[in-house]
């Protein structure tokens, strides 16, 4: 008679041990939620990421800035009789005959610095074309120019920002004529001042050369000893 197996358990059931009877969760009453532990990340992150990029990250650029470029931080403004004119960043505008002009702007009524922004007009569209043409005419007959002759096409069309405070050379040399015949200079003293105040492209080959449209008409208002500008100016 064959011998009982002696390896072979005593109990029926061989799986694996059973679990306790619950989690230490669920012992202290307490159920697991996912939402809970998305919640607080994102509630910690807000006041966080508000301190670093609303106040320390503005502040690492301010300082410096303010130590290194205090004119540039300030506005770039122009002061006249410790009177602030007008700022070297933001275009007016300005229709004295005797004062070279600004770009036309879309901005507000013309140069509305609460305003900013342009027409938004394709060149397709029929109103870009016929405010391009007055602009055209306008402009021929300020500066005292032939019904045909070619202009400058950034001296008809409106600027992006309707703030941009320079003018092309080309632009500047058609209107140097009407600038030393109302103020009684000699053209070549009004293209030295526009040379004075012409830059060139940033860092020698970024954009194209410009010309300040207020410096321009300051240094003008300096040599002849002109009325005071009008408001604005």
């Amino acid at each position: 008679m064959a011998e009982p197996d002696e390896t072979a358990s005593g109990d029926e059931d061989s799986g694996p041990p059973s679990s306790p009877a619950g989690s230490c969760h669920e012992e202290a009453g307490v159920v697991p939620s996912p939402w809970r532990d998305q919640l607080r990340p994102a509630l910690l992150s807000v006041p966080l990421l508000t301190l670093l990029t609303g106040i320390v990250f503005p502040l690492a650029l301010a300082a410096p800035a303010r130590l290194l470029f205090p004119h540039q931080s300030d506005g770039s403004l122009l002061v006249r009789d410790q009177v602030v004119v007008g700022s070297r960043l933001i275009g007016q505008a300005d229709a004295r005959p005797g004062d070279f002009h600004p770009r036309p702007s879309a901005a507000g009524d013309g140069h509305d610095a609460t305003a900013s922004g342009g027409t938004n007009l394709g060149p397709s569209n029929p109103r870009f074309r016929e405010d391009v043409r007055k602009l055209a005419e306008a402009y021929r007959q300020s500066n005292e120019m032939p019904a045909r002759a070619p202009v400058p096409i950034e001296a008809v069309t409106r600027s992006g920002s309707g703030l941009d405070p320079h003018i092309s050379p080309s632009d500047a040399a058609l209107q140097v004529a009407r600038v030393a015949r109302v103020r009684n200079l000699s053209e070549e003293t009004v293209r030295r001042i526009v040379a004075a105040h012409t830059a060139g492209p940033q860092l020698g080959f970024l954009g194209s050369p410009r010309v300040s449209v207020l410096d321009v008409n300051l240094a003008l208002d300096e040599m002849t000893a002109a009325s005071p500008p009008a408001p604005g100016r």
